[in-house]
């Protein structure tokens, strides 16, 4: 006999046990922009509530951050100058590499993640170094770079690489190249499936990392493609990704929600620029807290273990109030 679906009808602590998906502060990570100089908190137009850094006041707001309750941060870094090969990456004097070291002796619990790329170094704003004679990202030249980046955030005390250019190999190139270096259980988050996406406008802004010709359609992933970025990402955990990562996240969740159902290792989403400014410009029509609240919450439905986040404070915040055990 069929018997029609009851939905439960309760309140309290009753609810809070039934409830099927959870948000904590260990699952987010708060992106950081650190710059050159000393003193420096530039508000950024685009992105309202973020800064770009110097080190000095990059400290002060990771330990803001953990303070809130924040356990890592992922650094961006943007140098004083910037060339066809991004150098400033590859010096164990370079803005990220000084930034971990900082970080590190300031706050050394603090997680530290470093986004592995070169769009924010170089003077084209690509992702890879450029073949002068084609005008086209040269994937395999680039990978030896990117080795290099990855060794020296590495021996700076970056307690996890994440590479972002979607080159093809690297996941395997920078496995081989920091287990030869004595790195072998450095982990690896690998920016799995990411698509050449117009929610990135703001973190252009941000990182001036915009093309200075071009798109990156030819190495970021179509929109339209689903399978694609199944596949991309479980060739990924075969070279040896410890952590997936899905970019941006809103309008992909069906990518998250794939990829949970075929593979055990973490998920990560990044809730990206335009993500963020898109709800900050909406506060004043909607409920700021509830619908952020709904966003997190969503994102961890789909399947989602790692939130990276510009709200990651916010989101603390709001567990810390209870409002998100009050709303859900």
């Amino acid at each position: 006999m069929f018997r029609r679906f009851r939905r439960l009808r309760l309140s309290g602590n009753m609810r809070s046990l039934v409830r099927e998906n959870m948000l904590l502060k260990e699952d987010l990570i708060y992106p950081l922009f650190v710059t050159c100089g000393g003193g420096v908190r530039r508000g950024i137009a685009s992105m309202p509530d973020v800064f770009q850094l110097s080190i000095d006041e990059m400290i002060v707001e990771a330990k803001a951050a953990y303070a809130d309750g924040v356990r890592a941060v992922l650094l961006f870094g943007i140098p004083e100058v910037k060339d066809s090969v991004g150098s400033d990456a590859l010096s164990e004097h370079g803005i990220i590499a000084e930034a971990i070291r900082a970080l590190k002796a300031e706050l050394g619990n603090m997680l530290i993640f470093t986004d592995l790329c070169f769009c924010e170094y170089t003077d084209h704003g690509h992702c890879g170094i450029v073949d002068p004679k084609t005008g086209l990202v040269d994937n395999d030249a680039t990978l030896e770079l990117l080795a290099k980046q990855a060794l020296i955030h590495a021996e700076a005390g970056a307690d996890c690489i994440a590479p972002s250019g979607m080159m093809d190999g690297a996941v395997a190139s920078l496995r081989v190249a920091l287990d030869g270096a004595g790195f072998v259980n450095l982990p690896i988050m690998s920016y799995s499936a990411k698509f050449a996406s117009g929610f990135y406008g703001p973190f252009r802004d941000a990182a001036g990392s915009a093309p200075g010709f071009g798109d990156r359609k030819s190495y970021q992933m179509s929109p339209a493609n689903a399978r694609e970025a199944i596949a991309e990402s479980l060739e990924d955990e075969e070279q040896g990704a410890d952590i997936l990562m899905v970019k941006p996240a809103l309008a992909y969740l069906d990518i998250v929600r794939t990829l949970r159902e075929n593979t055990s290792l973490p998920i990560a989403v990044y809730n990206v620029s335009g993500e963020y400014s898109m709800l900050k410009k909406a506060a004043a029509f909607m409920d700021y807290n509830r619908a952020l609240t709904e966003i997190m919450i969503g994102f961890k439905r789909a399947g989602a273990d790692i939130i990276i986040t510009y709200h990651a404070r916010e989101v603390c915040r709001l567990i810390d109030e209870r409002y998100v055990c009050a709303i859900f």
